[in-house]
C-alpha cells in the first residue's frame, strides 16, 4: 500500500510539473532551454510522446535549446531513467530464481 501511495504521489507531481513540456513556446531563440531543461525533458519524454499524439504543439525535444549542454542533460535523463528500469527488472528476475 505504501509503494502505491508513493507511486501515485510521484505520478501526480509529474503531471503537475508537466506544464514544462518541450514545444510549448516557453523557450525562444533569445532564451533557449539549457542543461536542466534538457534533464527535465528527458525525464518526461515518454509522457511528452503520448501527449504529443493529442496536442501537436507538444514535442519530445525542445528545438530552441543551448545545443550540446541541452543534449547532454536530455540524454543523461533518458539513459538514467530507462537504464534504471532495466536494472530493476534484472534484479527482480534474479531474486525469483
Amino acid at each position: 500500500m505504501k509503494k502505491r501511495l508513493i507511486l501515485l504521489t510521484i505520478a501526480l507531481l509529474a503531471l503537475a510539473l508537466a506544464g514544462c513540456f518541450p514545444g510549448t513556446s516557453t523557450y525562444t531563440p533569445r532564451e533557449p532551454a539549457g542543461f536542466f531543461s534538457g534533464v527535465w525533458h528527458g525525464w518526461i519524454a515518454p509522457v511528452s510522446l503520448i501527449v504529443g499524439f493529442f496536442r501537436p504543439d507538444i514535442r519530445i525535444y525542445e528545438t530552441y535549446n543551448t545545443g550540446w549542454w541541452y543534449d547532454l542533460g536530455y540524454y543523461i535523463a533518458v539513459i538514467a531513467g530507462f537504464g534504471g528500469i532495466t536494472l530493476s527488472r534484472k534484479r527482480k528476475k534474479r531474486d525469483r530464481s
